[in-house]
């Protein structure tokens, strides 16, 4: 009787085990499928095809609005969905694309708000666009929550006002939603992706530490700060958020290879005016660069001239590079 009893508890823990086993692989299968970066998105045809489909052209403005609204279709619809803010498995154990959406967010996030203040807006004592000031909050609303509201019911709700001003904007008929492709407007947003791109060159050199000196007054004598800090600074990112400030820069550099090629389109005549053509798109080089694919399964973190790579300093390169394109492109706009 005994040992019938044992047998059955064995066989039950054999089962249990076996279900462990099987669920272990599945979720690991599972992880190693959602882990994968969008590929790169056609700016011209997204747009042609949405505007066909609703029945207008591209006007000034349309590839824009059109490529913010892809890059949000693809942050919210990619294999296994927007993973931010998953508190199940395999999800809740995977951060690289979730650091990648939050790459992707921060530069929606800016582009919503420079199209809100300043492209949809003829001057600074105008009116702003009804739908674009109902669409930028949500796009700000946390990148996190999993309790109602959902992030996601959140970022589709500012998807909803956005589409109604693209709509509106492509209504020759409808003269109150524009899209004004002035210098100005542009300087304006480069001036947040020189801010964004440098700090994310800084996050990512100090993968290795550095000893930097503190230039946070720039050098005006006169300068001061709230509280005390050393005239140099030792900078060093933690081992385990390497990976993720890598992957952060990825997801925000594929979110400006597609926003760079649809302001070339519908800031064409102020580029081709200033001479600038040439430089924005070796910006764009530059910054699809930093899509090349990953050989080795993880992001590896060698010393700068060491044995092994360190991905973070190549990344931190082409940014770097796409950065001082970006500063070169605005002083251009600005003075030429």
């Amino acid at each position: 009787m005994e040992e019938r009893y044992n047998n059955k508890k064995s066989s039950r823990m054999r089962w249990w085990l076996y279900g462990l086993v099987v669920f272990v692989i599945t979720q690991v299968l599972m992880a190693l499928y959602y882990d994968q970066e969008p590929e790169v998105f056609n700016v011209v045809r997204n747009a042609e095809v949405r505007a066909a489909n609703h029945g207008h052209e591209p006007v000034t403005g349309y590839y824009t609005g059109a490529t913010f609204m892809e890059v949000m279709d693809v942050l919210l619809g990619k294999p296994g969905g927007y993973m931010a803010n998953d508190v199940l498995p395999p999800f809740v154990m995977m951060d690289n694309v979730p650091n990648w959406e939050f790459g992707v967010l921060v530069q929606v996030r800016d582009l919503a708000r420079v199209m809100r203040n300043d492209i949809s807006r003829s001057q600074s004592q105008s009116s702003e666009d009804a739908d674009l000031a109902e669409a930028d909050p949500k796009f700000h609303y946390d990148h996190d929550s999993w309790i109602l509201p959902r992030t996601e019911a959140e970022y589709r709700k500012g998807q909803e006002y956005f589409h109604n001003y693209l709509t509106h904007m492509a209504d020759t008929t409808d003269p109150e939603a524009q899209f004004f492709a002035r210098t100005d407007n542009l300087v304006v947003w480069l001036n947040l992706v020189e801010k964004r791109l440098g700090a994310l060159s800084q996050k990512l050199s100090a993968s290795v530490g550095q000893d930097r000196v503190n230039t946070d007054t720039g050098g005006d004598e006169v300068a001061t700060t709230s509280t005390y800090k050393p005239s140099e600074l030792r900078v060093k990112t933690p081992w385990l958020e390497i990976d993720d400030n890598f992957y952060e820069a990825r997801g925000a550099t594929w979110a400006l290879i597609h926003f760079m090629k649809a302001i070339e389109l519908d800031f064409k005549a102020v580029l081709e005016k200033k001479n600038a053509l040439v430089s924005l798109r070796q910006i764009i080089r530059e910054l699809e660069a930093t899509q090349d694919t990953i050989w080795t399964p993880m992001i590896l973190n060698g010393s700068g001239f060491g044995f092994f790579a360190n991905h973070s300093l190549v990344m931190a390169s082409y940014i770097s590079r796409a950065n001082a394109g970006v500063i070169d492109l605005r002083q251009l706009l600005e003075d030429g």
